[in-house]
C-alpha cells in the first residue's frame, strides 16, 4: 500500500495548483483585455458561476468531504474500495445528468435567482445564452473530481493536481485562436469551458486506469455504502451550498451596480492565486492522510500532520496577505490594465483585492481545520458553522450596500471568512489534543507574523522607490517583478533570522523529494 508523503504531496499539489493559478491570472488578463468590464464580462461571470456553484455541491465540496474519507478507510483496510468507487461514479453521473437537463430548461429562472440586477437589460439574455453553453461543465468536472479523489486517497497526486490547469490552457488557446481567426472573443471564451471539462475528465480517467483504479459506467445501485455516502454528503453539500450562497448574495448585490460583477470577479481571481496554491494543496493531501491515520489509531502522526500543514500554510499565506494589502494597485495595474480595462477599473479592482487580502488567512485556515471534521465523517458541524457565516455575510452585504455601494460584498466575504475560521477552530477543541497544534506551531506562528510585517514595510518602501517605473508602460512589468523580489528577499531574511522557518529544513525536504523522484523513475 502506497503511503502518503504529506509534505511531498503538498509540494506536488502546490506546484500544479501554482501553475493553474498563474495561468489563471494570464487567462484573466486576456479576458479583461479582450472583453473588459461591462455587460459581456458581467454576463460571462454570472453564467460561469452557475456550474461552479453546483460544482461545490457535487465535486470538490460535498463529494470529496464524504467520498475521500470512506474510500481512504476502505483502501487502508483493504475492503474492496473499487466497488465503492464504481457505485459512487454511477450514482453521481445519474444525478448530474438530471440536474444538467433541468438547468438547461430552466436557465432563465436560474439567472434571475442569482443575478436579479440583470433583469430588464441586455445582460440577462446574454447570461441565459452563455449559461446553456457552459453548464454541462458541471457533469464533466464532477466526474473528474471523483477520479481525482480516488487518486489522492491512494497517494497519486500529480495527475489530479495537473488536470485543473487544462481549463486555463483551453481558455487561453481558444482566445488566441479566436483573435487570430477573427470574431468576438466572448464566443471563443464560452465554448472553451465545456471542451476544457472533457480534457480534464480524460486526464484523470487515464491516470486512474494506470494507477489500477479501473471504473466503468453502469446502472446506479443504492447499496448500504451508497446510503452511508449520501447521509454523509448531504450536510457537506448543504455546507458547500451555504458558501455558494455567500458568493451569490455578493453577486446579486453587485449586479445592481455597473461593472461591479466584473470588478469583484477580477479581484477574486487575484487573491485566489495564493489561496489555491496553499489552501487546496494542504486540503487535498491532509484529508486522506488524516483519514488513514485515524483508521490506524495513529494520533501522534495525525497531530503532527495537522501542525506541519498549518505551519506551512500560514508561512506562505500571511506574507501573501500582507502583499495584497500593501501593494494592490501595482499588482492590478501591471496585470490587468490594458485593452478594454482602464485606470478607473484598476482602482476599483485594487480596492477589492486589498479587502480580500485581509481575509486570505481565514480562508486558508478553513482548509486546514475542515479535514479534522471530514476525516471523522462529521459533515454536520461544518454545515452549522457555514450557515452562521452565511447569515453574517448576507447581513453585511445587503445591509452595507446602501451606504458604501458595490464594495459591500467584498467586506462581507472577508468578515464571514474569519467568522467561519473561528467557529471551526473553537469546534475542534472538543476533539482533544490530537486535533490541536503542537508547541512548535505556536512558536513559529508569531515569528511568521513579525517577518511578514517587516516584509510589508519593505514592500511599502520599495513601492515608493519604484513608483516612477511602475507608471511607465514599457518597464512596469519589470518594476513589479523587482518589487515582488524585494518582498520575497525581505521575508526570507527576516524569517530566517527570527526562526520562522529554517532554510536547512527546506533543503533537506527538497533533497528527500529529489531522491524519491529518482527512485520512482
Amino acid at each position: 500500500m502506497k503511503p502518503i508523503k504529506l509534505i511531498s504531496g503538498v509540494l506536488t499539489v502546490g506546484f500544479w495548483t501554482l501553475m493553474s493559478r498563474v495561468l489563471g491570472v494570464v487567462r484573466e488578463m486576456m479576458i479583461l483585455a479582450f472583453v473588459g468590464p461591462g455587460p459581456l464580462m458581467d454576463a460571462f461571470v454570472a453564467a460561469f458561476r452557475l456550474p461552479n456553484m453546483f460544482r461545490r455541491f457535487f465535486a470538490e465540496g460535498a463529494f470529496n468531504a464524504a467520498f475521500v474519507p470512506i474510500f481512504s478507510k476502505k483502501y487502508e483496510g483493504e475492503e474492496d474500495p473499487l466497488v465503492f468507487a464504481r457505485d459512487a461514479l454511477n450514482g453521481l453521473a445519474f444525478v448530474l445528468l438530471i440536474l444538467s437537463a433541468l438547468a438547461l430548461i430552466f436557465m432563465p429562472a436560474l439567472v434571475y435567482a442569482t443575478a436579479g440586477g440583470f433583469a430588464g437589460d441586455v445582460r440577462f439574455d446574454l447570461t441565459v445564452g452563455y449559461g446553456r453553453v457552459v453548464f454541462p461543465y458541471i457533469l464533466l468536472i464532477s466526474l473528474a473530481a471523483l477520479f481525482s479523489g480516488a487518486l489522492n486517497a491512494t497517494g497519486h497526486f500529480a495527475a489530479a493536481a495537473a488536470a485543473p490547469v487544462l481549463l486555463n490552457v483551453f481558455v487561453i488557446a481558444f482566445m488566441v485562436i479566436g483573435t487570430t481567426l477573427g470574431g468576438e472573443a466572448i464566443f471563443w471564451l464560452i465554448w472553451a469551458v465545456p471542451f476544457a471539462g472533457i480534457g480534464q475528465l480524460a486526464v484523470v480517467w487515464v491516470a486512474a486506469e494506470r494507477a489500477g483504479i479501473r471504473l466503468r459506467p453502469a446502472r446506479p445501485r443504492l447499496t448500504p455504502d451508497m446510503r452511508h455516502l449520501v447521509i454523509t454528503a448531504i450536510p457537506a453539500a448543504l455546507a458547500g451550498g451555504v458558501m455558494q450562497i455567500n458568493l451569490l448574495v455578493g453577486q446579486f448585490v453587485a449586479s445592481g451596480y455597473e461593472k461591479a460583477v466584473g470588478w469583484l470577479y477580477a479581484a477574486d481571481r487575484l487573491y485566489q492565486l495564493p489561496l489555491g496554491v496553499v489552501g487546496i494543496a494542504v486540503t487535498v493531501v491532509l484529508l486522506p492522510d488524516l483519514s488513514r491515520k485515524l483508521k490506524a489509531q495513529d494520533h501522534n502522526g495525525g497531530r503532527a500532520a495537522l501542525s506541519r500543514s498549518g505551519e506551512l500554510a500560514l508561512a506562505l499565506t500571511i506574507p501573501a496577505s500582507v502583499a495584497l494589502v500593501v501593494i494592490p494597485l501595482p499588482l492590478v495595474s501591471v496585470l490587468f490594465q490594458r485593452g478594454a480595462t482602464g485606470a478607473d477599473d484598476t482602482a476599483a479592482i485594487a480596492l477589492a483585492v486589498a479587502i480580500y487580502g485581509l481575509g486570505l488567512p481565514s480562508f486558508v485556515l478553513q482548509k486546514v481545520f475542515q479535514p479534522l471534521y471530514f476525516a471523522r465523517e462529521d459533515t454536520r458541524s461544518p454545515f452549522r458553522y457555514a450557515f452562521a457565516s452565511m447569515l453574517v455575510n448576507a447581513a453585511l452585504a445587503i445591509g452595507l450596500a446602501p451606504f458604501i455601494g458595490w464594495i459591500a460584498p467584498a467586506i462581507a466575504t472577508t468578515v464571514a471568512g474569519w467568522s467561519m475560521a473561528l467557529q471551526l477552530f473553537l469546534g475542534s477543541r472538543k476533539m482533544g489534543e490530537v486535533a490541536s497544534f503542537d508547541a512548535r506551531f505556536y512558536t513559529r506562528f508569531w515569528r511568521i507574523c513579525v517577518a511578514s510585517a517587516l516584509m510589508g514595510l519593505a514592500l511599502w518602501a520599495g513601492h515608493l522607490l519604484l513608483a516612477p517605473l511602475l507608471a511607465q508602460p514599457w518597464v512596469r512589468g519589470l518594476a513589479l517583478v523587482l518589487l515582488i523580489g524585494i518582498g520575497i528577499l525581505a521575508y526570507g531574511i527576516a524569517g530566517q533570522l527570527l526562526g520562522a522557518f529554517r532554510l536547512s529544513e527546506i533543503r533537506s525536504l527538497l533533497r528527500r523529494r529529489g531522491k524519491k523522484d529518482t527512485a520512482e523513475t
